[in-house]
């Protein structure tokens, strides 16, 4: 079954329609670096005529150390995702970790992330809804997926129906998460697109030394079984060189990998949606 169709600028989610895909680093680490990985993913996505939305995050507040590299800021992030947005026409994902940033943020950005983390913060929540964005709700580990229904209801009370759910894997004991496929179904039948994370959802939260590890290896089979259940995108986190990314090095897909990746993803995608002859 597919659920409603969300628009992220110019790319529809959900429906009928094909698989998207939401990629890029998990934190700008320079404006050079974004645009590198932004115009490589953006003739990635044109040779295969997949729908690509740019995701990348100017401040990741939510790090384990004190220690640990956040990002360059709201002001300098934002600039370098409006470059993204009009030099190469990509719709731009971003989280927003404060009720404050979420003015400036909407005026750049075409969809606006809630962390997993603060997906019960109601007051963040609702600003996001009355900004009139798409606003991408990614279920909290520590959430059943049907008790997302209550952060669509904060979502829909502002009148915002620009929904799309993403599931990110759940806690499984200490330092591990899993992903469990039956949340996209469960997901979907609240009538909005469903995103499934497969770099974030092989994070190993707080296993690193003052951070989070995971295995990165495991990303690319969780994706194809999640396109296989029916998710309408997958978000992905690249990096040239996963290994000396500044965040979630030990998730990140190396972006020399994506093509195949993809090719192999949409072949699934297909299969599931009866456009094969």
């Amino acid at each position: 079954m597919k659920n409603k169709i969300v628009k992220m600028g110019s790319v529809s989610i959900g429906g009928q329609h094909p698989l998207a895909l939401i990629a890029g680093p998990c934190v700008i680490e320079s404006r050079r670096q974004v645009m590198d990985i932004a115009k490589r993913l953006a003739k990635i996505a044109s040779e295969r005529e997949l729908p690509l939305v740019f995701k990348a995050s100017y401040d990741k507040a939510n790090r384990t150390s004190v220690t640990a590299y956040r990002g360059p800021g709201i002001d300098a992030g934002l600039e370098i995702l409006r470059e993204v947005k009009e030099q190469l026409g990509l719709p731009i994902l971003t989280d927003v970790h404060t009720v404050a940033e979420v003015e400036q943020a909407a005026h750049v950005a075409d969809a606006l992330q809630l962390p997993a983390f603060l997906c019960r913060q109601t007051d963040l929540v609702l600003a996001l809804g009355q900004s009139g964005k798409v606003v991408n709700i990614k279920k909290g580990q520590f959430l059943a997926p049907w008790d997302v229904r209550h952060i669509i209801e904060k979502v829909e009370d502002t009148g915002n129906r620009k929904i799309c759910l993403t599931e990110r894997g759940v806690s499984f004991g200490y330092n591990n998460l899993v992903a469990d496929m039956r949340s996209l179904l469960v997901m979907r039948e609240f009538g909005y697109p469903v995103i499934f994370d497969a770099t974030h959802s092989v994070q190993l939260p707080g296993a690193g030394e003052a951070g989070t590890s995971g295995d990165g290896r495991w990303a690319p089979h969780l994706a194809r079984a999640a396109v296989a259940t029916g998710c309408d995108a997958v978000f992905l986190e690249t990096h040239t060189n996963p290994a000396q990314a500044l965040s979630d090095k030990a998730n990140a897909i190396r972006l020399s990998a994506l093509p195949a990746l993809m090719d192999a993803l949409q072949a699934i995608d297909d299969v599931v949606d009866g456009r094969t002859s």
